[in-house]
């Protein structure tokens, strides 16, 4: 975190941060992932000096967004991360299926 950051965005840290190692995740990616939240929210917010264009003009902060952007790339997931949900929720013949009939079965 900055030297001068508000205790507000201190707190954002330290709850992000918090949040991430109990969900198992490595102090140190935990550390990361809380630093480029805080950021990017600074950014928005207008309380850092430089700002990348998508934080400035994102109609939402990232906790709005709720990950609306996550895999949604040309093809969105990739048929193993279908799979790998699939097989999660016990999904009969699901090796047999296409990328489209994943998303399907998984209701996407």
């Amino acid at each position: 975190m900055p030297a001068r950051s508000s205790p507000k965005r201190e707190r954002q840290y330290e709850h992000i941060r918090g949040g991430a190692e109990k969900r198992g995740t490595s102090e140190r990616r935990a550390e990361e992932i809380a630093a480029r939240t805080v950021n990017k929210e600074r950014a928005c917010s207008g309380e850092s000096k430089s700002a990348s264009k998508t934080s400035t003009e994102d109609p939402e902060s990232a906790p709005q967004r709720g990950g609306r952007r996550s895999h949604s790339g040309p093809g969105g997931p990739t048929k193993d991360q279908l799979y790998q949900k699939a097989k999660k929720k016990n999904v009969e013949g699901r090796s047999s299926m296409t990328k489209g009939q994943l998303g399907k079965a998984l209701g996407r």
